[in-house]
């Protein structure tokens, strides 16, 4: 065996090893999400006979589609009105500005206390809005959603009595999807989601660990956000940062699984693929920035251990890129010995992925629509390919995230107030996103692979590695489904025309 093999042998070896890590951390939330949190009946306490006073935050830049949706269901909320206070959070460069305008101007004169904050400078993104508007804030709590989410009229009459325990710093909702059925991919979406909601924050909650708020859906205590240092816009995460800090200085958190809040998962590849680099990179430069805070301070292990799994998470995409690339050089350098180890752990893993996933996602679907397990089940493959699909631009974002002082600007994944599963709306909207390059990409890295892997096969016959196939698939079918959705140039042209004039008439003197 020369050097070469022998090093692509083990890279590939260890690779797997702590794939299989990963995997075998989500069996453990299923298992612990079974022993430990289903059977929990915790009592939900009323709301408290002195309600506090309370600040409604609506951040939001370019949504013209969803903007007066989320600012109506926001004045819709059941809550004493001189205790209620809503903010609209307003970084657009479009034709939002007005549409907001108009809706807060109707809302405050039927008595509403609403006000339009709009920035004419994008500093700090999102969580430069959220400081500005928390330092003018006159509630005790603050409840924060996201313009494309739609709280039911009674949220914060079920929320704010967790804040009666003076340890409480947030409470967090569950997501609940509006256009499930739009596509496969919002299918396979909604199923990530609902594990991640229903086991993992279930688990971390319910055994006492650290979870995070999820930027939108929940209410924090203002005093806990002061507290850990306020938003900080160093990643494009500060919800996920904020999170880890404040619990760091002993605020607890408490997730609602009760309560749902509808919200629009992304129809577009690139937009999820934009959302999803979003989250790695941000999810990687909070794990630089918290972690060792959190591995010197004086809490239990367990929270320390679950708490390197969560930040850790994202990692797994570079680990699947390197084994794939180890397995395809060692098919096609190594002797047959070799290239049957390495075909052998490869289906091993592949084997292994598929039933903790199963495990994973099917326990959630059990718990939130167990009529659709089956259904909900055969989205297991989508997902893997899914992942698969997208792990260079993953890895490309971990890597970002791991470089001190690389800063990229937050993007926000454009959102569209779909109305039913044939609502095809989206196609000609202005804010779609052009994925033509990308989509080329992906397609010929995916032939190219899965090319290769045919080659050896005949050639040689060696059978390809599982995880190359996977991840040849993963890109062939991203880069497909990206091109299907491309939006037409004139419209291109057009948005791109409008965007820059409505840009300099709000930054001109």
């Amino acid at each position: 065996m020369s050097g070469l093999v022998a090093f692509l042998v083990i890279v590939h070896f260890a690779a797997s090893l702590l794939l299989a890590g990963f995997g075998v951390h989500r069996l453990s939330l299923a298992v612990r999400y079974h022993l430990l949190v289903k059977r929990q009946r915790r009592h939900r306490p009323h709301p408290p006979e002195r309600l506090p006073r309370v600040t409604v935050q609506i951040p939001l830049y370019n949504e013209r589609y969803v903007a007066t949706r989320a600012v109506r269901a926001a004045a819709a909320l059941k809550y004493p009105r001189p205790l209620l206070e809503i903010q609209v959070l307003d970084d657009s460069t479009d034709e939002t500005i007005g549409e907001i305008a108009r809706v807060v101007a109707e809302l405050r004169e039927q008595g509403i206390n609403i006000h339009h904050l709009h920035r004419a400078r994008r500093d700090g993104f999102k969580a430069g809005a959220l400081a500005a508007g928390l330092r003018v804030a006159r509630g005790e709590l603050v409840a924060i959603f996201d313009a494309d989410f739609i709280p039911s009229s009674d949220f914060l009459l079920q929320t704010v009595g967790e804040f009666s325990d003076p340890t409480v710093g947030l409470v967090q909702a569950r997501w609940e999807h509006l256009n499930v059925e739009t596509s496969v991919l919002t299918r396979a979406q909604a199923v990530q989601l609902d594990a991640h909601f229903t086991i993992e924050h279930g688990v971390r909650a319910g055994t006492g660990c650290f979870f995070n708020f999820n930027g939108t859906a929940g209410i924090w205590r203002k005093q806990a956000i002061q507290s850990a240092g306020g938003w900080a816009a160093d990643t494009l995460t500060e919800d996920l940062d904020l999170s880890y800090r404040a619990q760091l200085q002993g605020w607890r958190f408490v997730y609602r699984d009760d309560i749902g809040v509808p919200s629009e998962l992304p129809v577009e590849v690139a937009g999820y693929r934009i959302q999803q680099q979003r989250w790695a990179q941000g999810g990687v430069q909070t794990a630089r920035k918290v972690l060792p805070a959190i591995l010197r301070a004086p809490i239990r292990s367990k929270v320390k251990r679950e708490a390197l799994w969560h930040l850790a998470g994202h990692f797994s995409y570079p680990l699947i890129l390197l084994l794939a690339a180890a397995g395809l050089g060692v098919s096609w350098l190594a002797g047959p010995v070799e290239r049957s180890w390495v075909v052998t752990v490869d289906g091993t893993l592949l084997l292994f992925a598929t039933a903790s996933l199963t495990v994973f996602y099917g326990t959630a679907a059990w718990v939130r629509a167990p009529q659709q397990l089956g259904r909900r089940l055969l989205m297991v493959p989508v997902i893997m390919i899914l992942g698969a699909g997208i792990a260079i631009g993953q890895t490309t974002a971990v890597i970002r995230g791991l470089l001190r002082g690389c800063r990229t600007p937050f993007r926000r994944t454009p959102k569209y107030q779909l109305r039913g599963r044939h609502d095809t709306s989206w196609r000609s909207a202005v804010y779609r996103i052009p994925a033509t390059g990308t989509a080329t990409i992906d397609c010929v890295l995916g032939v190219t692979v899965l090319t290769l892997g045919a080659l050896q096969l005949i050639s040689g016959g060696a059978a390809p590695t599982g995880m190359g196939v996977l991840v040849g698939a993963g890109l062939l079918s991203v880069g497909t489904a990206a091109f299907a959705q491309r939006r037409p140039r004139f419209r291109t042209i057009q948005h791109e025309r409008r965007g820059r004039q409505v840009t300099r008439m709000l930054t001109a003197p």
